[in-house]
This record gives C-alpha cells, structure tokens and sequence, in this order.
C-alpha cells in the first residue's frame, strides 16, 4: 500500500474518532523519516469531511484529547535515545506550557467549532523542527506550529529550544516555551 494512502488512512481513523480507535499497526508500520521541505505531503494537511460529522466538544474535552496527542507527537519526535533523558523537564516544564498556549487557541473559538481542530501527525526525524501543529481539518490552514530546535552555544553544550509560531504573524516569530539541557555531546537525531 502507497505510503500517502496509508498516512491518509491514519489520519482519517483518528480525526473522525478524536483519538479514541487506534488505527491497526498495519497501517502504522511505516518508518520512513519524513521531509522538513515545506512542500513535502507527509506534513501538509488536507480537507476532510469526517470532523463535521462529529459532535461538538467541550474546551476540556478538546483540551484534554489533545493533550494526550500533544504527548504521543512529542515522544514520537523525540524517539528511544532522547525520550528518556529529557523526559521529566519536558514533563513538568514543558508540556503545562504547551497546555497553556492550547487552552489560549480553543478560548478563541466557539465549542462547536472546536471540533474541527486537530493534531498534526508525522513529526520531523533527522535534524528538523517539527513536532506537531493545530490546524482545522475542513480547511487544512495551520494555526499553531510546535517546534524545537537544537542550539550549541559556545563552550556550554547542547540544549533543546522548545517554541511555536502562530498564524497571526505568518509563523514568523518565535514564541519561547522553555529550554531543555542535553549534555556537552551530540544529540541523535530526532525519531532515533
């Protein structure tokens, strides 16, 4: 089965079931490490009909089943070798940050619309940034992208700089989230 089709597939099972049926590990198999280039399909996201169908939410609701997506993303980009060192920082500084900003997006819409926002899938490998975006699914339009990028300062070793752009100014500005030491040595590569 083509790689788009099965991606395809995944995302459907999950938007119209917010999360609840886990699509079968046939379709999940494929580890192909995705494209940053923004012209890549494996990233950009597509109309879909299904979240119209679905009944509203609630701003808890919605807040908390993304949450728990924000949480597999994360640890889907951060992969076996970065998980479990940075994983309680992320835990306690992090993600409560990122539940902020979240909470902020879904206090702009109406709860009937809530329910066409969704998580993004396939979080950047290699030395990307990506790790998910907020976007509605009727119309595909990004609304919040999550990122976090390596930085090497001068004799002080490796961090993680977590941080997001919205929309509103075009994805330009860096929004801060909070910084994770790693150590004086390389970090592997993201999904390793």
């Amino acid at each position: 089965m083509p790689i788009w089709l099965r991606k395809t597939l995944v995302a459907a099972i999950t938007v119209c079931t917010f999360g609840l049926v886990t699509p079968p590990p046939s379709l999940l198999a494929a580890k192909e490490p995705p494209s940053d280039d923004a012209s890549s399909s494996d990233w950009q996201h597509r109309p879909t009909s299904c979240a119209a169908e679905a009944s509203s939410l609630t701003r808890t609701q919605f807040i908390d089943q993304t949450m728990e997506k924000v949480v597999m993303q994360s640890y889907e980009k951060f992969g076996r070798k970065i998980a479990p060192v940075i994983e309680d920082e992320f835990r306690t500084v992090i993600l409560p940050r990122i539940e902020e900003v979240i909470a902020e997006l879904a206090e702009r819409y109406p709860e009937e619309e809530l329910r066409y926002l969704a998580v993004s899938e396939n979080p950047s490998g290699g030395q990307g940034e990506r790790i998910f975006h907020l976007y509605r699914v009727d119309t595909g339009e990004d609304l919040i992208r999550f990122h976090v990028r390596r930085e090497h300062p001068p004799q002080d070793g490796y961090w993680f700089q977590f941080h997001y752009h919205t929309r509103d100014d075009g994805f330009q500005t860096h929004y801060e989230l909070g910084k994770i030491y790693w150590s004086k040595n390389t970090p592997p590569n993201w999904r390793t």
